[in-house]
């Protein structure tokens, strides 16, 4: 069964792009032609390339984000970029909780929160990542693991307009390796329960994008998954070629 929410494609960029990386964008914003009238796309480049792209996408449909942000307004944060700072760059979203923001930098459950309140107070889309280890995953702790990270990382006051979930099995991503589409179906399923059973109505509406080696060749069946509303994608949106074709998949 095909989710009636409007389908949703982020793009990841991670540590990766120079100036010379707008050519990528110009040939996505170019190939989603029509589609973004049915589909919601955005991506997610460094900091440095954050202003520049949002100047080059304004009047298209492609939305710009951003892959981090800090939880206060301003401060004596050396290096770090509150969400202010994006959103007058001219993002509209910004990623938050990812699993290498997790492991590398320690980031806590709280601190998500923290950083998705900040999205939410600048006007900023917050899609919030979520997902276990594979050790997590081997002792059969996966439910158990997603559900306490919703818990802790999701703000109360969620709606279908501030809030996207992103689940990432942290052992699929950048491995190659996916889940089963009945692993992703029973995973999103429990996301799915848990938003309606705290947000209410609201939480119906709220968007679970699937990430972890998402491409062009797993990307069908992944998006026909049950409660699954779209991709975070890493990798596979460097190349425009290789992103619309995920993006295609919902013709």
């Amino acid at each position: 069964m095909v989710s009636a929410r409007r389908p949703l494609v982020a793009g990841n960029w991670k540590m990766n792009g120079l100036q010379r990386s707008a050519a990528e964008l110009t040939k996505i914003i170019a190939g989603a032609g029509e589609l973004a009238a049915r589909i919601d796309i955005v991506v997610c480049p460094p900091a440095t390339l954050v202003a520049d792209f949002a100047a080059r996408a304004r009047g298209s449909a492609i939305v710009i984000g951003a892959q981090d942000c800090h939880a206060e307004v301003s401060g004596a944060f050396t290096g770090d970029i509150s969400a202010e700072m994006l959103k007058d760059a001219g993002a509209q979203a910004v990623i938050v909780g990812h699993s290498e923001r997790r492991s590398t930098h320690q980031e806590t459950d709280a601190e998500v929160r923290a950083k998705a309140l900040a999205a939410w107070r600048a006007g900023l889309i917050a899609i919030v990542c979520i997902g276990e280890t594979r050790a997590e995953r081997t002792a059969g702790h996966t439910n158990a693991v997603v559900q306490t990270q919703m818990g802790e990382s999701l703000p109360d006051g969620a709606t279908a307009e501030n809030l996207v979930v992103a689940y990432e099995p942290v052992w699929a991503i950048g491995t190659g390796l996916t889940p089963t589409s009945a692993d992703v179906a029973e995973v999103h399923g429990v996301i799915r329960q848990r938003l309606g059973a705290r947000y209410g109505a609201a939480g119906h509406g709220v968007r679970i994008l699937y990430g972890g080696s998402v491409k062009p060749a797993n990307a069908g069946e992944l998006m026909h998954i049950n409660n699954v509303d779209g991709a975070l994608v890493g990798g596979a949106s460097l190349k425009a070629e290789e992103f619309l074709g995920i993006v295609n998949v919902h013709r």
